[in-house]
């Protein structure tokens, strides 16, 4: 037993991380309804951001806050140059424009820093701290455990945001409709920056606890797949939802690799969350915390 609360404590601390990649995704689909293929490459540009200036002798802080700067500024160039020309046009038509947008912050961001793999340290020892209680040991990454600390900060900040200020209920209604929020005086492409910019505040976030763990390199693109499973399952409107889902799929696949892998040839982590997402549709479709649309014909 002390082995199986090993592996689902250390699923769940995982999931945290995953679910600081989907709120961003949450972010971006609350306010246009859009799902977001270029939030990957705004974790990479952003922890590519972070750690160059750093390494040029910037202190944490300051070299925190020139990156987060950086984020403001492609929000707004993001708003201006592909977002504000496409106000009403199809879904799938902003969709395709992230797409293009992720291919151009990616090369951007090799652009200006470079593609080599960069190493990350921000004072956190990622090592085990042991729990003994009755006789029972238990050992806990540090690591995981700030991160979930950082993860809950951010979403508690996000939910007041969104819930209790007059901007985060004007993101919502231009979420429902672009024509309806524009007709009551709601300024969309101002609403649309302040919702990019907080998107690359919650990329930045990510990619310093990504890039902490595995270092800054490319490869940090691809780790909003493993965020596709955690919205399906927690909805793509909720944030709380990113969350509850990111739990989910950080234990289900550390059990899942340490207890069904065995069976199988072991090698199931990398797809056995989606298996766990593709069986959740079947029964939710809208997620635990997402709406369901009823059309009536």
């Amino acid at each position: 037993m002390n082995f199986f609360f090993e592996v689902l404590i250390g699923g769940l601390l995982s999931g945290v991380m995953y679910a600081l990649v989907a709120l961003g995704f949450v972010l971006i689909y609350k306010a246009s309804g859009v799902f977001n293929f270029a939030q990957g490459a705004m974790v990479f540009f952003a922890a590519l951001t972070f750690v160059s200036i750093m390494e040029l002798g910037v202190p944490f802080w300051p070299a925190f806050a020139l990156a987060l700067a950086s984020m403001v500024v492609l929000a707004v160039v993001t708003e201006r140059v592909v977002l504000r020309p496409l106000v009403n046009q199809p879904q799938i038509t902003l969709f395709m424009a992230t797409i293009g947008l992720g291919f151009l912050i990616e090369g951007l961001a090799q652009g200006m820093w470079g593609a080599a793999v960069h190493g990350l340290e921000i004072g956190i020892v990622d090592e085990p701290i042991a729990w003994t209680m009755d006789n029972w040991g238990i050992g806990v990454s540090t690591f995981d455990l700030f991160a979930a600390g950082v993860s809950a900060v951010l979403v508690t900040v996000l939910a007041v945001f969104f819930n209790k200020t007059r901007v985060g209920r004007a993101l919502r209604a231009v979420a429902d409709d672009h024509q309806a929020a524009l007709a009551i005086g709601i300024p969309l492409q101002s609403i649309w920056r302040i919702v990019w910019a907080v998107a690359g505040f919650v990329a930045l976030v990510a990619g310093v606890m990504w890039g902490a763990r595995n270092g800054v390199q490319f490869a940090l693109t691809f780790v909003a797949l493993k965020a596709l499973p955690v919205l399906i399952i927690g909805g793509f409107e909720s944030v709380a939802g990113a969350i509850v889902g990111g739990l989910i799929i950080g234990a289900s696949e550390k059990i899942g690799e340490v207890y069904v892998g065995p069976l199988v040839g072991g090698g199931i982590e990398g797809w056995f969350a989606y298996m766990v997402a593709l069986l959740f549709l079947l029964v939710r479709p809208e997620g635990l915390f997402g709406e369901k649309h009823i059309d009536r014909v």
